[in-house]
């Protein structure tokens, strides 16, 4: 285990936000922030500088990817690197993700034991 990383989860839905932040926390030993909004967690990641996002692609309001261009679009928020948590698996979405910059997404759902091994993977949080 590699620090205590800080993680944000912005996810509109209540039992995936809680899965994924019991298993950062519990495997991955990290800070982990929850928003239930894209403009929750804009407003969070921009107060908490945290390490790493992961966030839901469909959201109602505004959705992942209208989240993370105004990430991006922040000097605040624009560093921080994105992980998107998505149903989403069609080769053509992960071509448009890639495309607007994202380093990767992870499949929901995804299995909570392998979660914090997946983000350090990605993110090459290796020790």
């Amino acid at each position: 285990m590699v620090g205590a990383k800080r993680i944000l989860i912005i996810d509109d839905e209540d039992d995936i936000r809680e899965v994924a932040q019991l298993s950062l926390e519990a495997v991955g030993g990290w800070e982990v922030a929850t928003a239930a909004s894209g403009m929750e967690g804009l407003e969070k990641a921009a107060a908490e500088q945290p390490d790493a996002i992961l966030l839901d692609v469909m959201m109602p309001d505004m959705d992942g990817i209208a989240t993370f261009q105004q990430l991006q679009a922040n000097p605040a928020t624009g560093h921080i690197p994105v992980i998107l948590l998505t149903a989403k698996v069609q080769s053509a979405d992960r071509q448009r993700f890639a495309q607007l910059g994202m380093i990767a997404a992870i499949d929901k759902p995804f299995d909570p034991m392998e979660l914090a091994d997946r983000v350090t993977e990605i993110l090459g949080w290796n020790c």
